[in-house]
């Protein structure tokens, strides 16, 4: 695949960026490739002399968009070009980096072995989430990690239904339920006691946050599977749905969550040699021991 329409988006409020975003673009188009900046990254920039574009426009036009940023960035990049199939390289200039894998170090090698056509796709799936409140949908949203329905501000437990294809799971009293991708399952899943999936399957966990009953554990269910979260009568307005921690819409009783994967994947470019086995080791710390600290 040619590389004839290039996108660069950045981290939001970050004038790191700046010089990464000079030296890429330099780069494309001494390749000959057409760069586009995201709208929302170049009013932060307004001395980079580049075409700028919506998210939309990026989708529809270009054959690669490269996120400059940390992992928060490319969600919020995949769940903008949800619609459209282009594929993401993501470059680190955050903190853990699960999805923006590559180095700044490596920025124009990386990109140089992905023009020459060094690398391969790999399809992850989002979570499309709508709020019903009285049968009619209020909202909706899409998530790359997760979707939560948690707590507000107050300091009480929330109660929740969960329902699995129609069929009652249970209710639970607890801090909230995370519904994650494999994808999510290293994120805030993982940081309240859920497994971690191997990314390319086609599953979703659901994990309570804090639950009242210790017995309420994670299950793993078949990523075709609708989940569907009903808000307690007795919530009032402490609830709330979040999509990958960046989306929120408030809650109230007797309100449906519901939740299932989207059709379309987020396509995600993988230079040779990675292995997301090393990435865990190195991210989680899994080698490290007294004497290589």
């Amino acid at each position: 695949m040619s590389f004839e329409s290039i996108g660069i988006i950045g981290k939001f409020s970050d004038a790191s960026v700046a010089d990464a975003i000079r030296a890429l673009a330099a780069h494309f188009e001494a390749k000959g490739a057409t760069v586009l900046l995201d709208v929302d990254t170049a009013a932060l920039f307004p001395d980079i002399r580049l075409e700028t574009a919506s998210r939309e426009e990026i989708g529809r036009r270009c054959d690669l968009a490269v996120i400059l940023g940390g992992d928060g960035t490319l969600l919020n990049a995949a769940r903008s070009l949800a619609d459209h199939d282009v594929p993401l390289a993501g470059i680190n200039l955050g903190h853990l980096g699960f999805l923006t894998d590559i180095s700044p170090g490596r920025m124009i090698e990386c990109m140089d072995q992905i023009l020459r056509g060094d690398y391969r796709v790999e399809e992850r799936f989002l979570l499309a989430c709508s709020v019903v409140r009285a049968g009619t949908e209020l909202s909706r949203g899409n998530a790359f990690n997760e979707v939560a329905v948690h707590k507000r501000n107050a300091a009480r437990m929330i109660e929740l239904e969960t329902y699995i294809n129609g069929r009652y799971l249970n209710k639970q009293r607890s801090d909230g339920l995370i519904v994650s991708t494999p994808t999510g399952s290293t994120a805030y899943a993982l940081s309240a006691g859920g497994p971690i999936l191997d990314p390319t399957l086609d599953a979703i966990v659901v994990v309570p946050v804090c639950p009242h009953t210790m017995s309420h554990r994670p299950i793993v269910v078949d990523g075709a599977s609708e989940i569907e979260v009903i808000v307690g009568d007795g919530n009032r307005d402490h609830a709330q749905v979040t999509c990958d921690g960046q989306v929120t819409f408030p809650l109230s009783a007797g309100d449906r969550v519901r939740i299932r994967k989207q059709a379309r994947p987020v396509r995600l470019v993988r230079l040779p040699g990675y292995d997301h086995y090393e990435l865990l080791r190195a991210k989680l710390n899994w080698a490290e021991n007294p004497q290589n600290r």
